[in-house]
């Protein structure tokens, strides 16, 4: 769930941010009822990678702008809808990553991706400053972001209730920088290599900006995502969950 002191505390910024490059609701974090994953019936045989790679090492980032890692023709393709403010994808991260990577997608038969969804405008910089960098460094720095999260949400907390209403008076251009300034975003990327003259032109991509937004949508339109964490396997959404629920969808669909 979205805290509400953080809402209450951070309206302001919230409002002005949303009005800036984007047009989007609040959804939810949190866990739903998942559906039933496609089967396959028979476990599928590991894919070797080429010749001197290895799988987990694999990075690309996709047309539906995502960042996928893993063998790109895997039979099993996992997709996860995340939001880097969201404390039930910290959670599954914390549960995941080192498993997901190291027993499924090293094997060649599960790729996972990561499209962020804006969940609320903390999501806007905070999904600026995790792809300022190269490629590579995405899913990374999701991780590390995800385990630093209640950082983030006490220096909200503490912030000083006139500095974040002030960000209103700003140009619409500088709130997103100020606010990730506020949270103690810029902070954290530029001790991870993110320079902060780098990080001030991610964070003025309106552009780039306006591309989440719209990715989210699309999400919530073709996918009926409500909620983050949400996974696609294969092309079907199967829901909200923790590792060992997903976990057992990718074996029913074969990784076994």
């Amino acid at each position: 769930m979205i805290r509400n002191r953080l809402r209450l505390t951070s309206r302001h910024a919230v409002l002005a941010l949303i009005a800036a490059p984007l047009a989007l609701g609040l959804a939810a974090c949190g866990k739903k009822d998942d559906a039933a994953a496609p089967t396959s019936g028979e476990p599928i045989a590991k894919v070797a990678a080429p010749a001197g790679k290895a799988w987990a090492d694999t990075v690309t980032k996709t047309p539906e702008g995502g960042y996928r890692i893993g063998n790109p023709e895997a039979p099993i393709k996992l997709v996860e809808y995340g939001a880097l403010s969201c404390s039930h994808c910290a959670e599954f991260a914390k549960e995941s990553f080192e498993p997901l990577r190291d027993d499924y997608v090293a094997s060649g038969r599960v790729s996972y991706e990561m499209r962020y969804y804006m969940l609320n405008a903390l999501d806007v910089p905070a999904s600026l400053l995790a792809t300022c960098g190269s490629t590579e460094a995405v899913i990374p720095l999701s991780e590390q972001f995800w385990a630093w999260q209640p950082t983030m949400f006490q220096n909200l907390q503490s912030a000083d209730k006139a500095k974040l209403a002030a960000l209103d008076a700003l140009p619409k251009e500088r709130q997103i920088g100020a606010f990730a300034d506020v949270a103690g975003m810029t902070e954290f990327f530029a001790s991870r290599g993110i320079a902060r003259d780098q990080a001030n032109a991610c964070l003025a991509d309106t552009t780039k900006a306006k591309a989440l937004a719209d990715q989210t949508q699309k999400a919530t339109d073709e996918f009926n995502i409500t909620g983050t964490p949400t996974f696609i396997i294969n092309g079907n959404n199967v829901g909200s969950m923790g590792w060992k629920e997903l976990e057992a969808k990718l074996q029913q669909a074969g990784a076994r």
